[in-house]
């Protein structure tokens, strides 16, 4: 059995992760899907890693999973932990000393043909209900650490998958593609949906993680 340190995104909460969590429980898992201080201006990323570490407590097996913005904290996160895997869910991936504000330019995002449209963007493939609800749950995305530079001094020696989802139009398959292969150096993992796969394909993804769970011999 795994514990799954579910990290969401930028402006979001552990609601993201609402769907998956039941199915991961289902599987034998335990899943902890954080609340960030999204909102809390003065809150840093070691403020963000001691959120984590505290709603794991001192459960074990931990698999850190980080979704979208959630990807500068899940490395910290997996080292402080001292996680059994480490998962990026079509997320950032940031280089030691990287800032936020660089990253965008560094990776070659700021050259993809991303819809104008938030609601293209986000909710490409979520039902007009569920869409809804999940902007009811939206927060405002504050810090100055986005302004920082990502204080990792590598990437966690840990079994680590990166996921593409096919039809994300934020992340794009392809840009995320040659993120992770080129950061992570290894082959990305895909699977169908679009930027909140969390919420359009729970089934999908949480087979992937149980998958992955199992193979680092968390499971």
């Amino acid at each position: 059995m795994a514990t799954f340190a579910l990290i969401h995104g930028g402006g979001s909460s552990g609601w993201d992760w609402h769907r998956v969590t039941p199915l991961l429980e289902r599987l034998g898992h335990e899943a902890v899907a954080v609340d960030l201080p999204t909102e809390d201006a003065d809150a840093g990323l070691d403020d963000y890693v001691r959120t984590v570490a505290d709603a794991v407590g001192d459960r074990g097996r931990v698999i850190v999973v980080g979704h979208s913005l959630g990807g500068f904290t899940a490395p910290l996160a997996a080292e402080a932990l001292g996680a059994d895997g480490l998962v990026y869910l079509s997320a950032m991936i940031p280089l030691p000393g990287e800032v936020f504000m660089d990253w965008w330019e560094n990776t070659g995002h700021d050259r993809e043909d991303v819809p104008d449209d938030p609601e293209a963007v986000y909710y490409n493939d979520v039902s007009a209900e569920l869409a809804a609800e999940a902007r009811a749950h939206e927060r405002d995305q504050q810090g100055t650490w986005l302004s920082e530079p990502w204080p990792g001094e590598r990437y966690p020696d840990v079994p680590t998958m990166g996921i593409v989802c096919t039809e994300d139009r934020f992340f794009p398959p392809e840009f995320m593609r040659r993120l992770i292969r080129g950061r992570l150096g290894i082959e990305p993992v895909e699977m169908p949906g679009g930027h909140y796969a969390a919420l359009t394909q729970p089934e999908a993804l949480a087979s992937l993680l149980d998958d992955f769970a199992r193979r680092v011999g968390a499971g």
